[in-house]
């Protein structure tokens, strides 16, 4: 298997166990050194997502999703050993379940939002 930075192994560890502002802080870290690379921000903005989502920021999570689908598109159908077909059908489930013409609701009203599916992201071997 190809060697990766430890902190994109580190991301499946944390985006496996839903700890998503840790996944955004690996990302980042990968991402801000090599700025050109949309797949790593997509990964990011995908975590951002679920993360706002979780919090009650229903806008953002919207726009996150969006942007994750967008910047991932040109990595398909696999990257890094990703296989992004999955990811790709996630995210499309997730913007189907966000409410679109909701913006916020308070933390304490987070459980009234629909739930987003689980994704377990793994490494494959590549071909």
């Amino acid at each position: 298997m190809k060697d990766y930075p430890l902190e994109y192994y580190q991301f499946f560890v944390h985006f496996n166990e839903g700890d998503y502002y840790t996944c955004h802080d690996l990302l980042e870290e990968m991402w801000m050194t090599e700025k050109s690379n949309l797949f790593l921000k997509g990964l990011l903005q995908m975590s951002v997502a679920i993360y706002h989502y979780e919090y009650g920021n229903v806008k953002g999570a919207r726009l996150m999703m969006t942007a994750a689908h967008e910047y991932l598109q040109r990595y398909r159908p696999k990257y890094w050993g990703l296989d992004l077909e999955k990811v790709y059908q996630f995210i499309e489930e997730c913007l189907i379940i966000i409410p679109q013409h909701i913006d916020r609701v308070s933390f304490s009203h987070v459980d009234s939002l629909p739930v987003l599916p689980k994704l377990l992201l793994y490494l494959e071997e590549d071909e």
